[in-house]
């Protein structure tokens, strides 16, 4: 309800601490870790980017997700009336929404592939259970035409309904609100992906070449170092917590007075770190076991990883419970990527919660139909939301909480111990950091770029 410009709080909350941590966790693993974290890591030579990461995780993304929090809960409203209405408080221009409609952008970009990538593990689960990838005879060359069997044009109608299914299933837990939607949906899919992923390592460990994921995961090579690895571990730590997308903010706005923020962020960043890692362990041992490469791509799911578990004993059942694993992840994360749009709409335009969410999920279908038609753009927009739009929106959230809001507001969220520190790095450390690897990896990215085209340019005149 909106009274002279201003949105009344929010009356729903988290009924409890475990289900705001199970919604939170739900909404930082999903694929962030399962799919994103491990190709990336691959891509970028294993133990650098893994220690890369974390650092960014630890210095600048665990900061900035309490801060996100903060500010949510003080407001209680969603993301961008919070971050407006504390501006005012704080005697500042109303501008400062800005901040929370790039992350709401950035939030939407996501979940149109998001929801794509969710179809793909969707079309493989049948795959999998019927032990067809042991067709492939191990060959990445077989692997590499069924994956592109599954998710090209051929197969277009029948991913088309994957992904009607998937948004619709985002819809209906969004539509049915914070305690009856989102809240009792993560406290079902956690602690389920949770087993599932400890089943998985446990097989891993077994069965496949877990001393040379420990290897390739711990070994630290100066070489490997760039600016441009700094951007994609940067990019990761936001993608993986959902800083820079107005998601925390939203759901840091539905929780109660007497939670404690530091704790609540930390227990999130943990169970972050804790899962990528594991989920690595779990993607590397079978692709090493298989004597596959680790560096193939965003398609190091679907084309090396099936190699590993069809030449594995109950390769079919590990294989059906892995692409199951991350479709419930998907989904916790889709969820909290749609409540974004979801609770601005709600609360600023009189439509119903069930609208909103049926009429944000429509838009998703459409842009993602477009991706499943053209898969190429999947790249591209994954780059301009993961590795540009977030860490701008956490440069300026880090402006505007450490600088913008008053500090008296900040102090009272976290208590002056955790402050102290926290203000040091918010207002001093992270936006000279965020900027120096945004500036400098970017122009190593467009320096390699070029390169490349100028190779291909000339193999394709020779």
């Amino acid at each position: 309800m909106t009274i002279a410009g201003r949105v009344d709080r929010k009356s729903e909350t988290w009924s409890s601490r475990f289900g705001f941590v199970m919604a939170a966790v739900g909404s930082s693993i999903g694929l962030g870790n399962l799919w994103r974290f491990t190709y990336t890591t691959g891509e970028n030579g294993g133990g650098a980017f893994v220690l890369a990461y974390l650092l960014c995780l630890a210095l600048i993304a665990f900061p900035l997700l309490a801060a996100e929090y903060a500010v949510g809960r003080r407001s209680g409203h969603s993301a961008v009336e919070s971050v407006q209405a504390l501006a005012r408080a704080s005697g500042k221009s109303e501008l400062w929404g800005g901040v929370a409609w790039l992350g709401m952008l950035s939030a939407f970009f996501i979940l149109t592939f998001y929801c794509v990538v969710s179809a793909w593990f969707m079309a493989y689960i049948p795959y999998a259970v019927s032990g067809v990838f042991a067709l492939d005879g191990g060959s990445i060359e077989a692997s590499a035409a069924r994956f592109e069997d599954v998710t090209g044009r051929a197969n277009l109608p029948l991913l088309l309904v994957y992904l009607a299914i998937f948004i619709g299933a985002a819809v209906v837990v969004v539509g049915r609100g914070v305690k009856r939607g989102i809240e009792r949906a993560s406290t079902i899919l956690m602690p389920v992906f949770i087993l599932v992923l400890l089943i998985l390592l446990g097989f891993g460990i077994a069965e496949g070449a877990f001393g040379e994921a420990l290897a390739f995961l711990t070994r630290v090579r100066v070489e490997d170092f760039s600016f441009s690895m700094l951007l994609d571990a940067l990019a990761q730590s936001f993608f993986a917590t959902g800083v820079g997308a107005a998601v925390m903010i939203t759901y840091g706005a539905y929780l109660k007075t007497d939670a404690d923020l530091p704790r609540s962020s930390a227990i999130v960043a943990l169970a972050d770190t804790a899962v990528a890692l594991v989920a690595a362990f779990v993607v590397f041992s079978l692709v090493f076991a298989v004597g596959s490469e680790p560096n193939s791509g965003f398609s190091l799911l679907f084309v090396n990883l099936p190699i590993g578990l069809a030449q594995m004993p109950f390769g079919a059942v590990i294989g059906g419970a892995f692409f199951l694993l991350a479709l419930f992840a998907a989904l916790a994360s889709s969820i909290s990527l749609l409540e974004v749009a979801v609770s601005w709409l709600d609360e600023r335009t009189g439509v119903t919660r069930w609208g909103a969410s049926m009429g944000v999920g429509f838009a998703v279908f459409v842009i993602g139909a477009g991706y499943v038609y053209s898969r190429e753009y999947i790249g591209f927009v994954d780059f301009v939301a993961s590795s540009l739009l977030m860490p701008v929106g956490g440069f300026l959230m880090a402006i505007f909480a450490g600088w913008v809001i008053e500090k008296k507001m900040m102090q009272a969220e976290f208590g002056m111990p955790f402050f102290r520190v926290w203000s040091v790095l918010v207002r001093w450390v992270i936006p000279v950091a965020i900027g120096v690897i945004l500036v400098l990896g970017i122009r190593e990215k467009l320096d390699a770029a070029g390169a490349a085209m100028v190779v291909d340019t000339m193999l394709s005149d020779g």
